[in-house]
C-alpha cells in the first residue's frame, strides 16, 4: 500500500509508520499483492496500519462476537479474526462471491477460517436477521456509503453496552469538507458523520487513520 489512503502522509512517511508498528506478515503481504493486482479497485482494501489497529482493538476489548459489513478480498476480516480468542466468531457480510473467493483462500492460509462465517447477501438483510437482543461486541463497517446509516442502526440495536462500532472512510479523501462535492456517497457520509456526532447513545471519536476511522462505543 502507498500513502494514498493516509491523508497528509507522504509514501515514505507512511512506510516508516507501518514498519514501526506491527508490519504485515507473509500471509497479509500475499493477500495485499493479489488485491493490488486487481487494479484501481484495490483501493478498497484497508491500509496495513489500519489492519494492525483492528487486530489490536479486538484484543484490547476482549471482543468475541464480531460483525464486518463489507469484506472485499478479506484483509480487514483476517486482521479482525486474528484478534479473536479461539472460540470467537466473525460474521462477514458481502455481496461478491468473486472478491470473497480470494478472501477465503487467504483466511485458510492464515489458519483463521474456522472463526469466520461469510454471508453472501445484502448486508442489511443479514444484520436484520440476527437476534434482536444486544449480543455483538464489535463491528466494522466498510461498505457502500449510502448504506452506512442503516448498517449502523441495525448493529447498534444488537450491540452490547460497552461494545464498539468502527466505521471506515469517514473523511472520504477530504471530500467531506468540499462543498462543491455533492455526490450521493459524499452526502451520505456527511449525513452519517453528523448523525453519529449527535448520537447520545454512544461515545465517539473520529481518527485520521487511513481515510478516516470513527469509533463509537455504546453507552450503558
Amino acid at each position: 500500500m502507498s500513502g494514498l489512503k493516509s491523508l497528509g502522509l507522504s509514501p515514505e512517511l507512511h512506510d516508516y509508520l507501518v514498519t514501526h508498528g506491527a508490519p504485515p506478515d507473509p500471509v497479509l503481504d500475499a493477500l495485499a499483492a493479489e488485491t493490488q493486482a486487481l487494479g484501481g479497485i484495490s483501493i478498497m482494501q484497508v491500509a496495513p496500519e489500519q489492519g494492525a489497529f483492528l487486530t489490536l482493538l479486538v484484543r484490547l476489548t476482549g471482543a468475541r462476537r464480531l460483525v464486518e459489513v463489507g469484506t472485499f478480498t478479506g484483509y480487514s476480516a483476517l486482521c479482525l479474526a486474528r484478534g479473536l480468542p479461539a472460540d470467537g466468531t466473525l460474521l462477514c457480510c458481502d455481496v461478491s462471491e468473486e472478491w470473497t473467493a480470494i478472501a477465503k483462500r487467504h483466511w485458510e492460509k492464515a489458519g483463521i477460517d474456522d472463526r469466520i462465517t461469510l454471508r453472501i447477501a445484502p448486508a442489511i438483510e443479514t444484520l436484520r436477521a440476527l437476534p434482536e437482543e444486544p449480543h455483538l461486541d464489535l463491528a466494522f463497517i466498510d461498505a457502500d456509503k449510502t448504506g452506512y446509516h442503516d448498517y449502523y442502526e441495525a448493529i447498534l440495536a444488537r450491540l452490547r453496552p460497552g461494545g464498539l462500532i468502527l466505521v471506515d472512510n469517514v473523511l472520504w479523501g477530504g471530500s467531506v469538507i468540499d462543498a462543491s462535492n455533492t455526490s450521493a456517497d459524499t452526502e451520505a457520509i456527511r449525513a452519517f458523520n453528523d448523525h453519529v456526532a449527535g448520537d447520545d447513545r454512544v461515545d465517539c471519536v473520529m481518527l485520521p487513520i487511513s481515510d478516516g476511522l470513527t469509533l463509537a462505543r455504546k453507552k450503558g
